[in-house]
């Protein structure tokens, strides 16, 4: 495994922390969880549950190991700092502050282990006027301004059905920093901090709106061609309730949709200027409601027209490409039951990700790793 030498230490909860280090445990990091007695990680909390923890705890913690250590207790800070003599990495997700008033703070764990990489991820970085303030995915992408291009036209702006901020914007930039710092470390000796605002990974994201808005173009919600306000990369309802997603940007691919539902004629208007598009999408949508998902999807099988259907939960486990690619996998977590667990979507061909254990108990491996 390619990170089969380095010790993780996880402080983090909840999501973009345990997502981070789920990826370094699946590819062979040992990950402790430092969880607080009684209580760990709240999402062992949360429903549905299975057995006493969460499906999510389950899904995003297997590969991992749990000690129970009380940072504010002084035994306790000696026998994490003794954790830390021997670990590559350190993450952690609390409010910029709390780790220095447990005398944890980087600058005191560098003089323990100069080595140590140390990972923070936060909302909105370690400094700066916002940077103790609380905050959860919806505000991160609330400050950055995507929230307010998520959406339809002249509607409130849509709350995401997925964590875009805690993934995307903290999540994947803390591993790929991480890996960056392990890269450096291998050349130098020496550790670094790496600090990750989930503000600055949402702004990150946002490559093919800011630019033209600093050159003067107008960035509306549900009226821009990537956001909905265009007919050709637009959701459109069948007559049976369901959905299809149209894709088709690039000319090349409006031109096969455009002939393929009988309507050659709306190949000239794809570009056609935003205060015409709505009427448009209602011509298109008017056709489209004609058939059923299945129909428009048999006509459109063998064809680059970038036109798919909007499966839902129920339909992932059936869907070829997600089986072929076995990102939907299960995993023991007792004698005779196991969970169905998202795979790493990080393919490697001789070193794949390999999910080896289930999540573990709250403070199942204090006794390995803290002595008395």
């Amino acid at each position: 495994m390619p990170l089969r030498d380095i010790k993780v230490l996880d402080l983090s909860r909840l999501l973009p922390g345990p997502y981070c280090t789920m990826i370094l445990a699946d590819f062979g990091a040992e990950v402790i969880k430092i969880e607080e007695p009684e209580i760990g990680d709240y999402l062992r909390q949360y429903e549905p549950k299975i057995d006493t923890e969460s499906a999510s705890f389950h899904s995003l913690n297997c590969n991992k190991k749990s000690v129970c250590l009380d940072l504010k207790d002084s035994h306790s800070r000696e026998k994490f700092l003794e954790l830390v003599k021997e670990a590559d990495i350190l993450v952690e997700s609390f409010r910029p502050g709390v780790m220095k008033k447990l005398d944890l703070a980087y600058e005191e764990l560098k003089k323990v282990n100069p080595a140590l990489i140390y990972c923070a991820i936060t909302g909105y970085g370690q400094d700066g006027p916002y940077a103790k303030r609380p905050g959860h995915d919806l505000n991160y992408l609330s400050y950055a301004g995507l929230l307010s291009l998520m959406g339809e036209k002249g509607k409130t702006p849509i709350v995401p059905s997925a964590q875009i901020a805690d993934i995307g914007g903290g999540a994947m930039p803390a591993v790929i920093g991480i890996l960056l710092a392990l890269l450096e470390r291998s050349k130098s000796g020496e550790g670094q901090m790496v600090d990750i605002s989930m503000l600055d990974g949402v702004l990150s994201w946002m490559h093919l709106i800011m630019p033209a808005h600093y050159t003067g173009q107008e960035i509306k919600r549900g009226e821009s061609l990537l956001n909905g306000g265009y007919a050709c990369y637009q959701v459109y309802e069948t007559s049976d309730n369901r959905y299809l997603s149209v894709g088709a940007i690039e000319p090349k691919f409006w031109r096969v949709f455009c002939e393929a539902i009988g309507k050659p004629v709306f190949i000239q208007r794809q570009n056609d200027e935003e205060d015409k598009q709505p009427a448009l999408i209602v011509e298109v949508q008017n056709i489209l409601r004609q058939k059923t998902s299945d129909e428009w999807m048999e006509i459109f099988a063998e064809l680059d027209a970038c036109v798919t259907p909007v499966l839902n939960l129920d339909e992932l486990d059936s869907n070829p490409q997600i089986q072929h690619r076995a990102m939907l996998q299960n995993v023991a977590y007792g004698p005779s039951s196991s969970i169905k667990r998202i795979a790493s979507p990080i393919k490697l061909s001789r070193t794949p990700a390999i999910a080896k254990s289930k999540a573990p108990k709250l403070g199942e491996h204090t006794m390995e790793f803290v002595k008395n």
